[in-house]
């Protein structure tokens, strides 16, 4: 037994956390790759390497994955100290480098003086597409930078070996990601490029991108639904997804046959985005005045933020909630407990929606089942829990009345 736990720890010296052993970069200059201060790593690796997000069989693993900043050619290497068959003969190592094969596509260099001189050619690497939106973001340290919004698809020369190139992030990224079958034309891209000077010249940086799908509607329109979005994490918290998803709603909103934007299966934080962004936009319309708030949601709302701005009924309610409390003076104990009521009265929905199924179930039930489902229809568990939903979703609007108030 004693020779039996002295195995398992010195083969547990072979294990390594993949979040750590996977250098990402986005390399501009030479010096960068060297630079540590450049590197970032995955959120998420389970995907290729299990639950657990480790890689057995190695001492000291590193793998590289450099980027050039704009095009993406890739660097990748695999190193580490020691290999675990080196030592233990019957004992096979994880296949590191074949587990990210998969997910890289050709055309990548394991040199790295080879991938250096790709940087000389960054100078002529251009945005793909058409360009939406210009804007500027005051960094500390650089100053004024300079940001495009471009929108592509899959015809623009070159673009689909770069999109292979740009997903791969998203296996890092987003935790249940997955590759999107390109050849459907029915795919919108919108890419976010970073303008910078380099030796006199003007180059670009990828920053993020989103996919939109266009779903038919009968009988002749359409609904872009966002698929993918993603900041790649150097360039995170500095607005840029606020940018991009307003260039893209107000891209969208110019199409006549567009009835609504939606989302798949949305994350907390792009709901959160979303809310931002679509408060900001309905906030100067005539139908979202204040004084027309403190009657209720209406069927103006509605009709007015799906004709002008493309945002469905559900959306467009939560806006009027964010707006509502702005426009409310929540120390008025009246007005308080009106607007309480109004959000509440929305988040109850999924309770009497149970109810109704619960009641219909009742004929089919066996008494054992009849009674685990009546003790989950408890009246204060449920108030309690309505209570503790309505206080999340008003600390989640004052986040973005303050976001809101900043960029006024």
């Amino acid at each position: 037994m004693a020779a039996l736990n002295t195995m398992e720890k010195k083969l547990a010296e072979y294990k390594c956390e993949t979040n750590d052993a996977i250098s990402l970069k986005l390399v501009r200059f030479p010096e960068d790759v060297d630079d540590d201060g450049t590197t970032f790593h995955p959120e998420y690796s389970h995907q290729l390497f299990g639950d657990d997000e480790v890689a057995f069989g190695y001492k000291g693993l590193q793998v590289q994955l450099y980027y050039t900043a704009g095009n993406l050619s890739t660097l990748f290497k695999v190193k580490y100290s020691s290999k675990v068959n080196e030592v233990f003969d019957c004992v096979e190592p994880d296949d590191v480098e074949g587990k990210i094969r998969e997910i890289i596509p050709a055309g990548f260099t394991c040199n790295t003086d080879d991938f250096v001189s790709l940087l000389e050619k960054e100078a002529n690497f251009k945005p793909f597409g058409t360009l939406l939106h210009t804007y500027t973001v005051h960094n500390e340290e650089a100053g004024q930078l300079t940001y495009q919004i471009h929108k592509a698809d899959i015809s623009c020369p070159g673009f689909q070996e770069y999109h292979e190139r740009l997903q791969t992030f998203l296996m890092w990224f987003i935790e249940m990601a997955s590759f999107i079958d390109t050849d459907d034309d029915r795919w919108d891209f919108f890419l976010v490029f970073e303008k910078y000077n380099k030796d006199g010249e003007t180059l670009y940086a990828s920053v993020g991108y989103m996919t939109v799908y266009n779903y038919y509607v009968y009988p002749d329109k359409t609904r872009p639904r966002v698929s993918q979005m993603l900041i790649l994490p150097p360039f995170q918290g500095e607005g840029h997804g606020a940018q991009l998803l307003e260039a893209v709603h107000r891209f969208y909103c110019g199409l006549p046959k567009v009835q609504d934007i939606t989302a798949e299966d949305p994350s907390e934080s792009y709901v959160k985005l979303r809310d931002f962004v679509l408060s900001k936009l309905c906030q100067g319309l005539p139908s979202f005045a204040a004084e027309k708030l403190h009657r209720g949601f209406s069927e103006e709302m509605v009709k007015e933020s799906q004709e002008k701005l493309k945002i469905n009924k559900k959306h467009a309610r939560r806006v009027y909630e964010i707006l509502r409390l702005r426009a409310t003076d929540m120390s008025d104990e009246q007005k308080a407990k009106e607007y309480c009521s109004e959000v509440k009265k929305r988040l109850f929905g999924p309770y009497r929606k149970n109810q109704r199924e619960l009641a219909k179930m009742k004929k089919c039930l066996r008494p054992e089942e009849l009674v685990s489902h009546m003790g989950q229809m408890d009246t204060q568990a449920q108030q309690e829990e309505l209570e503790k939903s309505y206080q999340i979703t008003l600390e989640d609007y004052r986040r973005i009345l303050e976001r809101l108030a900043s960029q006024a």
